[in-house]
């Protein structure tokens, strides 16, 4: 069977790395999704890849942009797609003709605004085709579930994109975690500087928070670690900073940091733990790093603390004008330095890995080799394994709407979930 074909929705940063006319700011200048699927096709894991937005006037620049510093960079890697709208078009439902135009079985990525996530990935699985969403997953729990059950009747893969399970350190803390005793307190933070919300000024305030942007990442983190001992989340509230967001031109009431409190309790006894998410897109500028990462987990035995911000590693360089010489970088995310031949060299990325098991299990599901259930228990993050963030996320963002009221997630008998 051949490899699948890969549409990538949403052309910004991520996919591209291109933002407002030029190479991106952050350390994503080239990019992740295209990148990566550009090196999955020279390795004979996908085939034919197409890329889609709402303004097709964008395409001839991003194609330059890719050819200078990708192709150029990597060995002439090649860095063609079909594109959707046409070049001299506007429109933003594109991205029902370009799934329209794959083959069934084919694999669609979605890094587009969080409330678009819904009918993009709706459209996809119900004509056939296996998906990739950026977290969060969806806005709403009952959009998630809804998803969940048409992936089950079109029986294809449905993935989302939480790299951070990835990550190894991540990883052997979660393994590291079973012996420390009972979950008792997990704290996160995670930010980005405000230079970020010029790339996300058409959405940010508006259509989603920076709770859904960035805890996504660490609720879904602690949730992973704790799910195999029985803890669920219980109550939500969370709280919030306005202020900096409205002086740089997101619409008033756009918030600053976001924090969520859960209460996480276990079936059976009446331990309970607690959970502390915080999230910021106003981080200040020059800090040398892109993203501050680090979470600190406490057992009944023993305590893990994970701060991936700097990772010992950092580079002065006068050259640099952007503000600030001494940078720290993260090559374990995304290794752009090319190998001794000039290739692409940074597979072992956890970026990489993540669309790579994506990728692998779109295979195996079209071959016939592996079944959504076993792709389920292999613990990676599908819509099934991802309920329980997309509801801490949801009643985080009702707890702030709703003057920080305590919002409560129920987990029946037949593990079906709700708010209240």
């Amino acid at each position: 069977m051949a490899p699948p074909a890969v549409l990538m929705v949403g052309t910004g940063e991520y996919t591209t790395g291109f933002v407002s006319g030029a190479a991106s700011t952050s350390d994503k200048k080239v990019g992740v999704v295209g990148l990566t699927l550009f090196d999955l096709r020279r390795r004979g894991k996908v085939s034919n890849l197409s890329m889609v937005g709402v303004s097709g006037t964008k395409f001839p620049a991003i194609r330059e942009h890719l050819k200078k510093n990708i192709s150029e960079t990597y060995n002439g890697l090649d860095v063609s797609f079909q594109s959707f709208p046409s070049d001299d078009q506007s429109d933003p439902e594109a991205y029902k003709r370009a799934i329209e135009a794959l083959p069934k079985g084919s694999a669609v990525t979605i890094f587009t605004p969080d409330s678009t996530h819904y009918d993009i990935a709706k459209y996809a699985i119900e004509r056939g085709h296996h998906v990739l969403l950026t977290k969060p997953a969806t806005k709403l729990l009952s959009h998630h579930l809804e998803l969940l059950a048409l992936a089950k009747q079109h029986n294809v893969f449905v993935y989302v994109e939480h790299h951070k399970r990835f990550d190894p350190a991540y990883a052997d803390a979660k393994f590291r975690s079973k012996k420390l005793g009972d979950f008792n307190y997990f704290y996160s933070y995670m930010s980005q500087p405000k230079s970020q919300l010029e790339t996300f000024k058409a959405w940010a305030g508006k259509e989603s928070d920076i709770s859904y942007y960035l805890n996504s990442h660490h609720v879904d983190i602690c949730e992973w670690i704790v799910r195999d001992a029985g803890w669920q989340p219980t109550t939500v509230r969370a709280s919030a900073s306005v202020g900096i967001s409205e002086e740089v031109g997101c619409v008033k009431g756009t918030e600053d940091t976001i924090t969520v409190l859960v209460d996480w309790t276990r079936k059976g006894d009446d331990r309970r733990a607690t959970g502390i998410y915080t999230a910021s897109w106003t981080a200040p500028m020059n800090a040398g790093v892109h993203s501050q990462q680090h979470f600190h987990y406490i057992g009944s035995k023993g305590e893990i603390n994970v701060n991936q911000a700097k990772r010992g590693y950092d580079v002065v360089d006068e050259n640099d004008r952007s503000g600030g010489s001494l940078k720290w970088y993260n090559p374990f995310y995304m290794r752009y330095a090319p190998d001794e031949e000039g290739n692409f060299n940074g597979q072992s990325g956890y970026g990489y890995v993540s669309f790579e098991k994506f990728i692998d299990g779109v295979t195996g599901v079209n071959e016939g080799r592996l079944s959504l259930d076993q792709l389920d228990k292999r613990g990676l993050p599908t819509l099934r394994n991802t309920i329980l963030t997309t509801a801490i996320l949801e009643a985080g963002r009702r707890s702030l709407d709703e003057g920080n009221r305590l919002v409560e997630i129920v987990v029946d008998e037949d593990d079906k979930v709700e708010l209240k």
